[in-house]
């Protein structure tokens, strides 16, 4: 079981490398599988208010902790801001909605979703709000004229009232980045962003550890995520069958999965692997393996600039370029 952490600058704070996503977990099957991974030695939980099942993941953690499996501050509790509560007045209110709905006192890291605000929903029209602001009628989101600025020092008065120890930023890029930095008074801990062999994104990878920012990577294993969501993502060949992932598999006697999880740990950024299996969870977070150098420079080969997150294939939202 891999227990490897990165330190975040920001707080000196231990954050676990290997964590359980909990994005597309059905809310009827959210309680049992975090319980399962916190039991199966899993410590970083990987949630946001936009997947709709944190009230869930709440009741995991505290099915875990009444067992005695764990204490709350052995666990790492990651959420996120959406973008539609981005103003500062929003901000505090769509944390402690979280809490509320997770059962917890403070959050050990709350990430900017998206670099994106979006016109303000509240709790009682709809939760989550998504992106649109009428989904039965709008075919684009409806902007909000927010800046980053605003919606950062608001995060950072969360850390001042002792409801979140790090504060981050997800789907940021370079330049952002570099904004960003000008004018924090608490410095991002983490960017979260999706990473795997096809968009390896060594640039900003070097970029944020240079700058002391962690990097968590999700969509680990590529497509896989999206095919239900993106048509395009289904013309692309799978991660988990790719002839040299599966070659590098087969060398160390261990799964596709485990190889494209390892290949990040290398690099020093962290994972979130979403499973209901019990079987992957046990292999998904035993990762104690190396990669050789040339593992290594034959995964980086696979890189294709290829992005499945990318809202700017799904609306009028450019993000990336």
């Amino acid at each position: 079981m891999t227990t490897a952490t990165v330190t975040l600058k920001t707080t000196n704070q231990a954050m676990p490398l290997v964590g359980l996503g909990t994005w597309k977990i059905p809310q009827s099957e959210t309680a049992k599988v975090v319980e399962n991974s916190i039991q199966n030695g899993y410590r970083l939980l990987d949630c946001a208010c936009d997947y709709g099942n944190e009230v869930e993941v709440g009741k995991g953690i505290k099915a875990a902790i009444d067992t005695g499996v764990v204490k709350r501050e052995d666990i790492f509790v990651t959420s996120k801001l959406w973008n539609t509560f981005h103003a500062r007045e929003h901000v505090r209110p769509a944390l402690e909605r979280t809490l509320k709905d997770l059962d917890l006192e403070y959050l050990d890291l709350y990430l900017i979703h998206f670099p994106i605000s979006l016109k303000y929903v509240d709790f009682e029209t709809r939760y989550p709000p998504e992106w649109l602001y009428n989904p039965e009628s709008d075919k684009l989101p409806t902007y909000a004229d927010i800046s980053i600025r605003e919606t950062w020092e608001a995060m950072e008065e969360l850390v001042d009232a002792g409801l979140v120890k790090n504060i981050g930023v997800a789907n940021f890029n370079c330049s952002l980045i570099m904004d960003l930095l000008k004018y924090a008074r608490i410095k991002p801990a983490v960017n979260q962003v999706e990473i795997h062999p096809y968009l390896a994104q060594d640039v900003l990878v070097e970029f944020c550890q240079r700058k002391d920012i962690a990097i968590t990577a999700y969509s680990s294993f590529g497509s896989i995520s999206y095919l239900s969501l993106f048509d395009g993502a289904k013309s692309i060949p799978s991660l988990l069958e790719d002839e040299t992932i599966v070659k590098i598999a087969k060398k160390h006697s261990k799964t596709a999965a485990q190889v494209l999880l390892r290949w990040s740990l290398e690099r020093q950024i962290a994972v979130i692997p979403k499973s209901g299996n019990e079987e992957r969870l046990r292999q998904n977070i035993d990762l104690d393996f190396t990669l050789s150098k040339e593992d290594m420079d034959e995964i980086k080969k696979l890189d294709k600039g290829i992005r499945f997150n990318n809202p700017g294939a799904y609306f009028d939202c450019p993000i990336f370029g």
